[in-house]
Parts: structure tokens; C-alpha cells; sequence
């Protein structure tokens, strides 16, 4: 028993160093595009403030392009959002004492009450590449001289064309296609929240679900991988870096019904395709997910070292205005509430419930990992070769 346990433990000690480097992504990963706000959230002239990764970054809005910058004034250091002064289409201006900025380079044009001031054209904020499309925008968060920024489609999951239903669920950045949803804190560090999110075995908080209740789903108490066909890596050239769950793949992953030693079942009996993957640096895509033909995406967004913002959007195929009418019926009735809420929520609950574990007592030592936690090790190991960068605490936040 001893030589067994010592074995074991020399594997886990093993396979921590293969993924080192995720280990101390404890403020995220680096050099890479993340959701910022929704495009309804920022109207012109308005600044909005966001931290991810422990950058603090102000946007706004100016003739229809959203502009990023870094929220902190060059002169006394306060937040920029903490007060919208926008006065021209062209700058950013701080409201305590007016230093300008250009909304383009983060170069210091003027100071209102000191226009000949010797610092002007001398001072400067970074400035952080910004793109928006079907209603995100997305930041890229990093490095400031890091070249060449990466089209954002290396940072989402890949577009799904081996769909077994023949209906492949829509991809994010597609024309005609509907895309809502909400974004909230979760009290967690952003790599339990990506680890809750596509674990095989964590179904189980799901099973007397709503969503399962109402539809007579047969949603599985886990899964057990029996083969290394149940995981597939993503590696596209210059493009995303994933793991997938190869649920279609029915000789390489057992699900799991029933346990009879507590007298647990399943209750639901309809069964329908559902598969899930995790992309660099942390994106959740679920296929025919709250209902066939539809997609969910989630994004962990690192805030700081225990707080991600957690970004749950619905994406199916619209081509017409019907389509659409029918689309956010099915939106404000079915899937904000009955998917991104109270399904989610027990998501929510299940990784804040690990953080202190993982904060405060060594979780990521004394973890002791079972069967269906392989695609979790994966993921780690996947994490820790493709990021761009581990991104370092900011001054003053210590290691």
C-alpha cells in the first residue's frame, strides 16, 4: 500500500511539473484577446472601466469605434472611468484635473488649465488593441509592445464543421447569427472556474436540474473516459488551442446513469448531442447546448488572483427577421433564465466553493485527482505550452 501510494504520488508530482507554468498563472494568462463589455454597455461618449488580468483599462466609444486605454491618469494616478469627461471625439480627458489624452497613442495633447505645460507630447498612457464584433468587445491583454497581435479567431474555439447532427451550431464571429447573454463576477480564481466548466464528472451538481426536469433529459451523472480517443487536442497552425470532449466517440467514454451503491439514477430518459471543448486562454464551447442547434460560450475572464468575470453568451444561426423574433422569445423565456441563471448558477456556487481550498491550503498539491479528471490534467498541460505568457502580478500585489 505505502510503495502504491509513494507511486502515485511521484506521478502527481510528475505530471504538476508538465504544467508548471500554468500553476503560477494565478493572474492569467498573457498576450491574448479577452471579452471586455457588451457593445450596449459602452455608448458614445461615455467611459466604462474593467480590470482583467490586473490591467485596469478604460474604454470609450468615439464615431462608432471603441477606443482602450490604461485607467489610470499619468498625473495623480485615479481611475478615468470613475467619471466620464469626454469633450472631444478625438481624447480622453481625466475629470480631476484635466490632463487629455489621445484617444489613439495615449499621448498627452494638453492639460485644460495648463495648455503650455512642458509635460504635453512628453507623457504618455498605453493604449491596448481593441475589436468588436456581434455585439463584444474584446481587448487584447498583455505585453504593451507585444507583436504581432494575433487575430482574435486564435483565441476562440474553432468553428465546428464535424457535427454528427449535420447541423453544426454557430460560430461567434459569423454573419447571421443571434449572440446575447450576461456577464457577472464570480468570487474564484479564473482556473477553477475553467476546470468546473468542461469536467466530465461535475455533471452530477446538474442532474435535478430545471432544464432536465422539464425536458425528461437523460443528463448523465458523469463520464468516465475508457480510451485516449475520449480527449482531442486542437492544434490549427496560428490558430486555436483546445481540448475537446469527445463525447460522440461512444466506445471512448462511458457515461454514467446510475450509481448503485447510493441508489442514484439519472431521472430523464430523452437523450440528445451534447460536446464540450476548452480553448487558450480559457473559452468553453458547448454544442447543442441550452437546445439542439445552439451553442453556448463561456468566458473565464481573469480579474485579479481570486475574482474572474464570467461571461455566458447564446449563439445560434438567425437569417431572417422571423428567425430573429423567434430567437429572443426563446432567449428572454428559456435560456437567460432557465440556462445562464439557474443552471449556471450551480456552476458558480461549485467553484467558489473549491477557491479556498486552492487559496489557502495548497489545493493544487493536496488535490487527490481520480479517473474522469484526465481532460483536466490535459487541459492544464495545454495551457501551459500554448499561452502567449503568464501574466505577473502588478506592483504592490506581491508574488
Amino acid at each position: 500500500m505505502a510503495t502504491a501510494a509513494r507511486k502515485l504520488g511521484a506521478r502527481n508530482i510528475a505530471s504538476r511539473r508538465e504544467y508548471q507554468p500554468y500553476l503560477e498563472a494565478a493572474w492569467g494568462l498573457k498576450n491574448h484577446w479577452y471579452p471586455a463589455l457588451f457593445s450596449h454597455e459602452l455608448p458614445d461618449r461615455i467611459v466604462k472601466g474593467v480590470t482583467i488580468a490586473g490591467h485596469e483599462i478604460a474604454l470609450r466609444r468615439a464615431k462608432g469605434k471603441v477606443y482602450s486605454l490604461a485607467d489610470r491618469c499619468a498625473h495623480r494616478g485615479v481611475r478615468m472611468s470613475k467619471k466620464s469627461m469626454c469633450l472631444t471625439d478625438e481624447h480622453l480627458t481625466c475629470w480631476y484635473h484635466g490632463f487629455t489624452y489621445g484617444l489613439e497613442d495615449g499621448v498627452l495633447k494638453t492639460i485644460l488649465a495648463s495648455p503650455d505645460d512642458a509635460q504635453i507630447g512628453r507623457v504618455k498612457i498605453r493604449t491596448y488593441p481593441t475589436y468588436e464584433r456581434n455585439g463584444i468587445i474584446f481587448v487584447f491583454v498583455g505585453d504593451e509592445n507585444y507583436r504581432p497581435i494575433p487575430p482574435i479567431e486564435a483565441d476562440l474555439p474553432i468553428r465546428i464543421v464535424d457535427d454528427p447532427t449535420g447541423n453544426p451550431v454557430g460560430y461567434l464571429l459569423d454573419d447571421n447569427v443571434f449572440v446575447r447573454g450576461i456577464h457577472r463576477t464570480g468570487n474564484s480564481n479564473w482556473r477553477l472556474a475553467v476546470e468546473n466548466g468542461f469536467d466530465p464528472g461535475h455533471v452530477l451538481i446538474h442532474y435535478d436540474n430545471q432544464i432536465v426536469a422539464a425536458t425528461g433529459m437523460a443528463l448523465i451523472l458523469g463520464a468516465e473516459p475508457m480510451d485516449d480517443r475520449a480527449i482531442e487536442i486542437i492544434d490549427q497552425p496560428d490558430g486555436p488551442k483546445g481540448i475537446m470532449n469527445m463525447y460522440n466517440r461512444l466506445e471512448s467514454y462511458k457515461p454514467i446513469y446510475r450509481n448503485d451503491l447510493v441508489n442514484i439514477e439519472t431521472p430523464g430518459k430523452l437523450q440528445y448531442y451534447v460536446r464540450t471543448s476548452m480553448f487558450v486562454p480559457g473559452v468553453l464551447l458547448v454544442e447543442h447546448w441550452p437546445a439542439a442547434n445552439w451553442a453556448q460560450y463561456e468566458f473565464y475572464v481573469p480579474i485579479d488572483d481570486r475574482t474572474h468575470e464570467y461571461w455566458e453568451l447564446i449563439v445560434g444561426h438567425c437569417n431572417s427577421d422571423d428567425d430573429r423574433r423567434e430567437a429572443e422569445f426563446r432567449y428572454k423565456n428559456f435560456f437567460e433564465p432557465l440556462g445562464l441563471y439557474d443552471f449556471n448558477n450551480r456552476d458558480l456556487f461549485a467553484r467558489e466553493a473549491m477557491e479556498d481550498f486552492y487559496r489557502d491550503m495548497d489545493g493544487w498539491s493536496e488535490e487527490q485527482l481520480c479517473k474522469t479528471d484526465a481532460i483536466v490534467v490535459g487541459w492544464r498541460k495545454l495551457a501551459a505550452r500554448f499561452n502567449r505568457g503568464i501574466q505577473e502580478p502588478p506592483p504592490g500585489h506581491g508574488g
